[in-house]
Formats: C-alpha cells, structure tokens, sequence
C-alpha cells in the first residue's frame, strides 16, 4: 500500500496555490459575505434616518417618559391615562407574559394528559383522544379564538343573570368574578414558612443522594419525618394564612359586580384558545415520546410486578421525556409569540399597547418595532435557556 507523500502537503506559498486552497477560499468568500451584510446594514439604517428626516420625524426613545393620555381595560401593575408610555410598556409586558406563563401550564398539563390518553386501552377514550388532537391542531387558532370569544363568552347571560359558582363567584359576559383574599398579617407567615420549606427540601434532597452513594437506599426514620415536615408545613401556613387574611366577595351593582376580582372576558378567551391549541400539538409530541421508549421496559415494569399505572409513572414517563422536552420548548415558545393574536379580541398585550397604540400616537415606528422584537427574542432566549437547562437534569433517564 502506498503511503502518501506529506510533502504535498505543505502551507501554500505563492498567491495562486493560496487561491486554490479550499481553507483560503472559503475564509475570503466569508469575509467578503460580511463586508456585502454591513453594507446593506448600513444602507438600510442611512436610508431610514434619511427617510425619518424627511418626515420631520424624530428619533430615539425619549418617548417613552411622555404622557400617554390613554387608558388600558387591564391593567396587573399600576397605571392611569396620566402614565408615561414607558408604563404602558411594562402594562402590555406584563399581561403577555401573565398569559404565556399560565397558558403554558394549563397546555402542558392538558396536553399531557391527552397525550398518554392517547395510548389508553380503553377504546373509547383513546378515540376521543384522537377526535380532540385531529380537531383541534387542524384549524386555525385565529378562528379558535374568535369563537371562544364571540360564540361562547360573548353568549353568557347579562350580571344581572350571572351563573352563580360555587365559593361565591360568578360568571357572566363581563367574566369572571371571584372572592379576593387579602393576606393581612397572615402572608409574612406564609412567606416565611414557604422560604423555610424550600430550604428543607433542599436539605432532604441532599441527604438523600448523600445515603443513596453510601448504600443506603431505605428510608431513615430522620428523612421520613423530614418529608412529612415539608409537605405538612405549607399547608398549616396556608390554613394559618387565610384564618388571618379577609375576604371580598363580588356583589352586583348597577351596572357590573363589584368587590372581589374579576377576569375579563378577553382574557379568558385568549388562555383557553391557545392552552386548547398548544396542547393539541403538546399531546402528540407526548405520544410520540412515551411510544419511543424501548417494549423491553414495560416488559421490565411488569414482570416487576408493577401496574400499568406505576409503571408509566416510574419507569417510561421518566426516560420518555429525553424525547419530550426538545419539541416542546418550540410549543412553548410558539404559546409565547401567538400570544400577539390578542390584538384580534382587544386584549391589551404588548402588540396590542406598544405596537398598537402606542406607535399610532408617536408614530416612532422603528424604535416600537425595535423594542417589541428584542422582548419577543429575550423571551424566547430566556425559555429555551430553561429548558436546556432542565433537559440536562433529566439526562439521567438515558442512562
């Protein structure tokens, strides 16, 4: 066999070897790539100044400490008319990722629990599984939400009619309206507690991995007495907590309830429309994940003598979600930025506010655009950061 000769390959020495040197080349064509990507960069920022200019258009952010002079429906942090754009910022921020985060919740939890009932030897709750996934990640979500708007909230009685709830809320085409707690000096209690929980839980876990390297596998009377500590601290808190906090119930007045806390219908429409939809997507990715972990483990699980119950619990749910976690970052994100879908039933998220009427008012196109893209990316970044990150602590079920 013949060796081959090193000396062919050697460093380019004049400029036409370097030119047929496929490392040269393609360092020049990437060099040459950026330079043609700055020039366009700077085109593009010249010609809207230029065009800004024209218009007597002025530009930067100053804007955002002026008056907005307009009032928002919903409003999680303080606001009035006489805020600062800035404010309606933060009002539109705020209720986007109130909405993400809990539709995010109640997605996963729906769409896993339609997920694995997907797989249900039961016939017909599998068939309905399969009806609801078909259904619902087949048609658009703008319809979806215009229907939960206007066919179903929109349709509830007048207050006057409201549906009465157990617990003292009620339910009608102004929304919900439930009891407010009011945490008086119960809440330092409960935080307290809380923070004191966590803490132990810590310390528990630590001494379980410490007794699980030492062989120490069954459980110490120490670590049962711990765990039964922090799981039944936090519910005295909370019975202590709302012993000592007070409680306002919604009543009918002239024209809608008052007292208590309300949800507006938009809100809610939006939360069920894109927890419905997402977990549609969220329940087949959920499947997938359960069918690709190994026949050899469920025959393990049972020949354990474990039930069908246990053994999805404690052996394929935990390696399954090596499968799981990756595609459902991208629903997840998905739920964040078809939150903007709001401007279409009049909820005051950050496009409805911001790039709404926001932008119409000061007509500081660039700079909104600018601001609203750079949230929708830092929110994304920041969620698929977390689930990387959870991934990672679940690596242990490839093992």
């Amino acid at each position: 066999m013949r060796t081959p000769d090193l000396k062919r390959w050697r460093e380019p020495s004049t400029w036409k070897e370097a030119a047929y040197d496929p490392s040269v080349r393609a360092t020049v064509f990437q060099v040459l790539l950026a330079l043609a990507i700055a020039l366009l960069a700077y085109e593009i920022v010249s010609n809207t100044v230029e065009n800004l200019r024209k218009q007597n258009i002025a530009s930067g952010f100053g804007f955002l400490s002026e008056t907005a002079g307009f009032d928002i429906s919903q409003t999680p942090i303080p606001y009035t008319s006489k805020s600062t754009y800035g404010a309606a910022f933060l009002v539109g921020l705020t209720n986007t990722l109130i909405v993400a985060f809990i539709g995010i919740v109640l997605a996963t939890v729906l769409g896993f629990t339609i997920g694995i009932a997907r797989l249900s030897p039961n016939w017909l709750v599998a068939k309905l599984a399969l009806s609801y996934v078909e259904l619902v990640r087949n048609m658009p979500l703008l319809l979806q939400l215009l229907v939960w708007y206007v066919a179903v909230l929109r349709t509830l009685p007048s207050p006057q009619e409201a549906l009465a709830l157990p617990g003292g809320g009620f339910l009608d085409v102004r929304g919900l309206h439930l009891p407010r707690f009011t945490l008086d000096s119960g809440g330092a209690v409960l935080a307290a507690v809380l923070v004191l929980t966590v803490i132990g839980a810590w310390w528990l876990k630590r001494q379980a991995r410490i007794d699980r390297e030492a062989g120490r596998s069954a459980p110490t009377r120490t670590s049962r007495v711990g765990w039964a500590l922090v799981i039944a601290a936090p519910i005295v808190a909370l019975g202590i907590a709302f012993a000592a906090s007070s409680v306002t119930y919604p009543v009918l007045g002239r024209f809608n309830h008052e007292g208590g806390f309300s949800i507006e219908p938009e809100f809610l429409a939006l939360v069920i429309g894109l927890s419905t939809y997402t977990a549609a997507f969220i329940a087949e990715i959920v499947r997938a994940g359960l069918q690709g972990v190994p026949r050899g483990q469920r025959e393990a699980a049972a020949a354990l003598g474990l039930s069908r119950r246990q053994a999805l619990r404690l052996v394929i749910l935990p390696q399954s979600l090596r499968i799981i976690i990756p595609p459902l970052t991208n629903q997840y994100l998905n739920l964040t930025k078809n939150s903007s879908l709001a401007v279409a039933i009049g909820y005051p998220d950050l496009v409805s506010v911001f790039s709404g009427t926001v932008l119409n008012q000061t007509g500081q196109a660039v700079e909104v655009i600018l601001i609203t893209m750079a949230v929708y990316l830092a929110i994304s970044l920041a969620t698929a950061a977390f689930m990387n990150w959870f991934n990672m602590r679940t690596s242990w079920a490839e093992r």
